[in-house]
């Protein structure tokens, strides 16, 4: 989903003006075009006034017909008005604002969001549309020249665009794959260390007084089954990473506590709110989570919030799992304004890291002022425990 759509599904009301807005400005320029131009309404002028209602209409974006099908529509019906009108009577005087300026429109649109073998076509054509339009003239003009290198100019400024939005996709690729492949290595942490402490507990109890050769026997399988679940477990994550395998418990909330602390040496003082038991309750990877989420806030503040005083971050169980949120009484500045909204890497690490766990991730101001993070993140195993 492009952030043109979704900026309209959030904002409905402001998405329909806007569309009401172009169409009004595009059959304007056609309306003014037609009056201004044509003395006496002949045949080729109805041609042009009728190719460019439909072409402008196509402009418009409409939720249920695709960019692609509304492009191929004004295509047809621009060159079959030009082809008409260029073989055959040509009208007197044509400007072809209002429809040339919709084909930019469309040009853009096509070329920057289009798939690959779609705007290749689609592209040349609608450049090719856009110059053709005010060739009906009988006496091909200055108008002609100003959309020959409009259409150039636009067609090589949704290049870069794409090529920017690609290169922005592939990061963004990049960042979810590095926090999943950060969270599987946590993941086989968190179990390489559990089933290592079955695996001693059972070898011990083999040597401890038992009720008959059955305990013995059922303690052994205990310990072949452990054995096998790590050695498929360490092999598992040997393909997904580099070096040994590890088994060390990952940070928790007792790392939270050391990160506050630590932060409120160097920076604004930090409040820390914990449930009490939730060291008990939490489930390790969602422990881990909270870590990594508090670590990259405070990180935050400490570059975007200079003016912060104070950094609040609490840790509470809602009836959906538990809710972390942090918050800073600083400024909201426009570049963290704009990573929240997709152009900082690391909220959308921990935005895939929650979605991952099942839960959610938002970022933005805060009511009372200031920024404020807040996740969601399940009690339980959205898959199943």
């Amino acid at each position: 989903m492009s952030p043109l759509t979704g900026w309209a599904r959030a904002h409905p009301g402001k998405a329909a003006a806007a569309k009401t807005g172009l169409a009004a400005v595009l059959l304007f320029l056609v309306g003014v075009e037609s009056v201004v131009l044509t003395q006496q309404p002949t045949r080729p002028h109805a041609i042009v006034v009728a190719a460019a209602v439909v072409v402008c209409l196509c402009a418009v974006p409409y939720q249920r017909i695709p960019l692609t099908l509304r492009a191929r529509i004004a295509v047809a019906v621009s060159l079959t008005a030009s082809a008409v009108l260029i073989a055959g009577q040509h009208a007197l005087r044509v400007w072809g604002l209002g429809e040339g300026i919709a084909l930019l429109v469309l040009l853009t649109a096509v070329v920057r969001r289009a798939p690959g073998r779609t705007a290749a076509v689609l592209g040349p054509l609608l450049g090719l549309s856009c110059v053709l339009a005010p060739m009906r003239d009988i006496r091909m003009g200055v108008f002609t020249v100003v959309y020959g290198v409009l259409t150039v100019v636009v067609t090589a400024y949704s290049l870069i665009l794409r090529w920017q939005d690609a290169g922005r996709l592939r990061d963004l690729a990049a960042v979810r794959d590095a926090e999943r492949l950060e969270l599987a290595r946590e993941l086989h942490d968190l179990v390489a260390h559990h089933v290592t402490g079955i695996v001693v507990q059972a070898r011990a109890a083999r040597f401890t007084a038992l009720d008959g050769p059955r305990a013995g026997a059922a303690f052994a399988r205990i310990e072949t089954s452990g054995g096998e679940a790590l050695g498929a477990m360490r092999r598992l994550v040997r393909v997904l990473r580099e070096g040994e395998a590890r088994t060390a418990p990952v940070a928790g909330l007792a790392e939270v506590r050391a990160l506050a602390e630590a932060f409120t040496r160097t920076g604004p003082p930090v409040t820390l709110d914990l449930e009490p038991g939730l060291d008990r309750t939490l489930r390790p990877e969602v422990a881990a989570a909270v870590h990594r989420i508090v670590r990259e806030a405070l990180t935050n503040v400490r570059k975007h919030a200079a003016d912060a005083t104070a950094v609040r971050i609490t840790v509470h169980t809602v009836p959906r799992g538990t809710e972390l949120r942090i918050a800073n009484d600083g400024g909201t500045p426009a570049r963290l304004a704009e990573a929240a909204r997709g152009g900082g890497f690391g909220l959308a690490g921990l935005t895939e890291r929650a979605e991952v766990l099942g839960g959610t991730l938002t970022a933005g101001p805060a009511p009372e002022g200031g920024w404020e993070v807040t996740a969601v993140l399940p009690a339980s195993d959205p898959a199943g425990d």
